[in-house]
């Protein structure tokens, strides 16, 4: 009764690797300054897809977060500091909703 924390570890024996057959030193595994694996793709992938996913994405939420805190102002209550930072707060992730859509770098383009 009790966990594997509370009872003691079994040492296990583990076998030693074999000897080389040759006392030669193995080749070693690359060159330095060549590289040996590929070239590893980005985290977020520029695909045309992907941007109008994440860009109309970025631009609803965006326009949500202002509707939600200009709805008081309609209302005739006066905005206070909270409710303008949020306001800004919405129209930046739309901006940046934006920003994605329209790839102003050109980083992402058809290859073809």
């Amino acid at each position: 009764m009790g966990s594997f924390v509370s009872q003691p570890l079994d040492s296990a024996k583990v076998a030693a690797p074999p000897e080389a057959a040759s006392s030669a030193k193995p080749a070693p595994i690359s060159a330095p300054g060549v590289a040996t694996s590929p070239a590893q793709s980005p985290l977020f992938n520029n695909c045309w897809s992907c941007r109008v996913l994440s860009g109309s994405g970025l631009i609803g939420a965006g326009g949500y977060v202002y509707w939600v805190a200009r709805k008081p102002m309609k209302l005739g209550y006066a905005p206070g500091p909270g409710t303008i930072a949020q306001m800004v707060f919405g129209i930046s992730m739309a901006c940046w909703g934006v920003v994605i859509l329209s790839d102003p770098k050109g980083k992402a383009f058809r290859a073809g």
